[in-house]
């Protein structure tokens, strides 16, 4: 496996850093979270810069696509990344605008950007349905999380092709975790910048070797996730390396929220502090798709059959 962006990855990688420099980021999440809203202006400028169509285009493909939506995910962008990126075009669905919401058949969960949905992707047992419900206020739901929470407004559905359900959901476990890694990522380096800044017996607490183990374990968790999740979107999502990053990543997750957290000696659990913005949002992305046990169930159904338990 080549461990570097290849000379297509790179431009575009920068590309999307310098436009989620200016449309994303730290104070733009903290205004979208206190008023719980879609950033419109976000999606508008990624699809006017051509992201979404990055996994359609040839020089950039799935690969490309889930590279960017690590990159939004670690920018904080509140924007429906992961349907827009992956899921629609995996299932070819020409371009929808406004917020995207995923749901699993039958979870009555609050799920991230529900209430204000111009578009629902619900997975049946085969197929997907699509559903254009209008937006309600009433289904909307207090959250802490980073991302508006809600109920599925009701409306008429379109059923899609057979085969779907499966496809739509392989790529959300994909992109999940690909945001995902963006935020443990950025967590991290949180973490360690502290670690060199914050001084102790006259010299920085990261110099100490119980830190570093603690920091290494950190890295090498967060790279597994991101090696895992990039080899399933470049072989297109296939339903076992799908599940196995979601369950690596999810797995993953509490321990980098713990000790971030803990390195920072809890400071970052103060509305002040900008760690709490990627850790909580990780809590929101460690329910989807019904969370870390589903998502090995799924691993062992793809392994050895459904009805191993």
């Amino acid at each position: 496996m080549d461990f570097e962006l290849s000379d297509t990855q790179r431009p575009v990688v920068d590309a999307l850093d310098t436009l989620l420099a200016r449309f994303a980021g730290v104070e733009r999440c903290r205004t979208a979270a206190a008023g719980q809203e879609y950033d419109h202006v976000l999606e508008r400028e990624l699809r006017r810069s051509g992201f979404f169509d990055s996994f359609t285009e040839e020089s950039i493909g799935p690969l490309g696509a889930t590279l960017a939506v690590e990159r939004i995910g670690a920018h904080l962008g509140t924007v429906a990344a992961t349907a827009h990126l992956l899921v629609l075009p995996a299932l070819g669905i020409d371009a929808l605008e406004g917020p995207v919401a995923l749901v699993l058949d039958g979870d009555t969960r609050p799920l991230r950007f529900a209430a204000e949905a111009a578009t629902v992707l619900t997975a049946g047992a085969d197929r997907c349905t699509l559903t254009r419900p209008a937006p309600s206020a009433a289904a909307a739901l207090p959250s802490a999380y980073g991302y508006s929470l809600g109920r599925v407004a009701s409306g008429a559905g379109e059923d899609l092709a057979p085969g779907t359900a499966a496809t739509m959901i392989n790529w959300w476990r994909l992109g999940v975790s690909a945001e995902a890694v963006g935020m443990m990522q950025k967590a991290l380096e949180i973490a360690v910048r502290y670690a060199e800044d914050r001084r102790t017996f006259g010299r920085a607490i990261g110099s100490f070797q119980a830190l570093q183990h603690r920091m290494a374990e950190l890295t090498i968790l967060i790279e597994g996730a991101r090696w895992l999740t990039y080899e399933a979107a470049f072989h297109g999502a296939p339903g076992e390396a799908s599940a196995t990053a979601a369950a690596h990543t999810m797995a993953a997750l509490p321990t980098v929220t713990r000790e971030t957290h803990q390195i920072l000696g809890a400071i970052g659990l103060t509305r002040e502090h900008d760690l709490h913005l990627y850790t909580l949002r990780l809590q929101a992305l460690r329910t989807e798709l019904g969370g870390l046990r589903r998502h090995r169930r799924a691993v062992v159904a793809a392994r050895w059959g459904e009805g191993v338990s």
